[in-house]
């Protein structure tokens, strides 16, 4: 079988760069200072690289645990974080090292000021979003937690759709979805007799993400098999899983190369694999190197 993996998967900037802060703050410490780094969640949503770097003497912590440290270094993921997180930090002397990425934390700005104007003229902002997110959780945090988040149409019934709403995207939730929520809600303002005017979408999905969707489809299209590797817990990953497994009913979704079946390859002559944008290139070649030796006939 002829293995290729997918040159546009693997690590957005965001991920990449909080990614080799965290290698750089624990390769560079002092003699005899303790090796050490916590991080406020895990870095990325891919448990290999995860271990991976608590090799290294990365420990991941909670909101909880948080609370509880003083006097320490404590990284902040690609994802972001409210405000409270930076006031906590404050008090308990944290010296934060702050990877979030650039792209949400224009997003933080802008959910805020949309927050402050709404709030004058009455209305509400909606976040399309998985509840609970580390991403989502930054972004309500610019509204004091206030904004609504949704992820399907039955969450809509907690909006007031005689009022103004300005409606946002977690940045790597699918565009697909963003567009069918923003169509719905429409519908839902239509039929509550209101005015699309009172309606302000904005599409804040990364585009290095939405990118990605019509470039794995083509690669997805391009192969036999397609071997999607990527953290369970991710949402780009089941966003983007979902993309290729349209295009091409052979994918399957998997976190590293011992979930592999031979039975997946039986008459395929090509297989791509591909990842989201929390996989590491090095378990994408994991994956190339084991399907290689499985010696599968075609």
């Amino acid at each position: 079988m002829q293995v290729t993996i997918d040159k546009n998967s693997g690590y957005c900037f965001g991920v990449e760069f909080a990614i080799q802060m965290a290698e750089d703050e624990l390769q560079h410490h002092a003699p005899g200072e303790a090796h050490t780094l916590y991080c406020l969640g895990d870095i990325v949503h891919n448990r290999m690289e995860v271990e991976r770097l608590h090799q290294q003497g990365l420990r991941v912590i909670d909101r909880e645990q948080l609370g509880t440290l003083h006097d320490c270094k404590v990284l902040i993921r690609a994802h972001g974080e409210p405000p409270e997180t930076y006031q906590l930090a404050l008090q308990n002397n944290l010296e934060l090292i702050d990877a979030s990425c650039p792209v949400v934390l224009k997003l933080q700005n802008r959910v805020k000021h949309a927050f402050d104007a709404s709030t004058r003229a009455g209305g509400q902002v909606v976040i399309y979003g998985q509840p609970g997110h580390a991403e989502v959780i930054g972004l309500t945090g610019q509204t004091r937690n206030q904004a609504l988040v949704v992820m399907n149409e039955a969450d809509l019934d907690q909006v007031d759709f005689s009022r103004p709403v300005t409606l946002f995207s977690q940045t790597t939730k699918s565009t697909a979805g963003f567009y069918h929520m923003k169509a719905l809600i429409e519908a839902r303002i239509a039929a509550a007799g209101g005015s699309l005017e009172s309606f302000d979408a904005n599409d804040s999905i990364c585009r290095q993400v939405s990118n990605r969707e019509p470039q794995l489809a083509n690669f997805a299209r391009e192969h036999d098999v397609i071997l999607f590797v990527s953290g369970r817990k991710s949402s780009n990953g089941k966003a983007l899983f979902s993309v290729v497994n349209a295009v091409n009913p052979r994918s399957y979704f998997i976190e590293n190369e011992h979930e592999l079946a031979d039975a997946w390859f039986a008459g395929a002559a090509t297989v791509g694999i591909c990842g989201a944008t929390s996989t590491p290139l090095w378990l994408m070649r994991q994956v190339a190197d084991q399907v290689e030796g499985l010696g599968v006939a075609a």
